[in-house]
């Protein structure tokens, strides 16, 4: 009954999004999918409760070059890039914002996290030209498989399978697979593997909200 719900949910979530991607194809072609795309990512990123994740899962799936059906994007998440990719059973919580972006299967990612395309988005070398005219850097970000990223945490790096980002951190470095990391800038607490960690990467005791479960 349960997966007859869902396909009925999805299929109706379909139908109403056909003509938000009819109305974002024809913006496509007139000025591009990088300026189209934000615009549509902040509509249906407006829509509350279940029918918007369902929504913004249909829109996602006929947009994204990779959705999983089963993927869940909260309320009031943006994307501002066409080619972010969300594996299978993916979690995104809400108030996010997502750039350049591969969320591999079963990634968690909590509420009010930012994941952005590097720390070199801008050049800052020169002080003749202003900062927004400086040509920057923006390395794609990949989010493992089975990764949990906590509460309000930034991730400017890559973040390896099965690991974890506590909550508020601020990941400057790449993760390695299955290591616990905290604080900002975020630092090597832990290992899902059970290694220990040297004294001098210790930096505090790992914080996750267990809500975004």
């Amino acid at each position: 009954m349960k997966d007859t719900a869902k396909r009925i949910g999805n299929l109706a979530a379909s139908l109403v999004a056909t003509p938000l991607w009819l109305a974002y194809m024809m913006l496509t072609l007139a000025f591009g999918a990088e300026r189209a795309f934000p615009g549509f990512s902040q509509l249906v990123a407006l829509l509350p409760g279940t029918a918007g994740a369902y929504l913004r899962r249909a829109f996602y799936r006929m947009v994204l070059p990779k959705c999983g059906e089963d993927a869940f994007v909260g309320f009031m998440t943006v994307l501002s890039h066409p080619t972010a990719s969300f594996g299978a059973r993916v979690y995104v919580g809400p108030f996010g914002m997502l750039g350049n972006v591969t969320l591999e299967d079963d990634a968690l990612v909590g509420s009010h996290v930012s994941i952005i395309n590097g720390a070199r988005q801008h050049g800052t070398e020169r002080l003749d030209i202003p900062v927004r005219e400086q040509a920057g850097e923006y390395p794609r970000v990949t989010i493992g498989r089975d990764c949990w990223i906590g509460d309000r945490s930034i991730v400017m790096c890559n973040v390896g399978s099965q690991a974890i980002v506590g909550a508020g951190s601020v990941v400057t470095k790449p993760v390695a697979d299955r290591d616990i990391v905290a604080g900002n800038p975020a630092r090597v607490i832990g290992s899902r593997q059970g290694d220990s960690v040297p004294e001098t990467r210790s930096v505090g005791v790992l914080q996750i909200d267990p809500s975004v479960n």
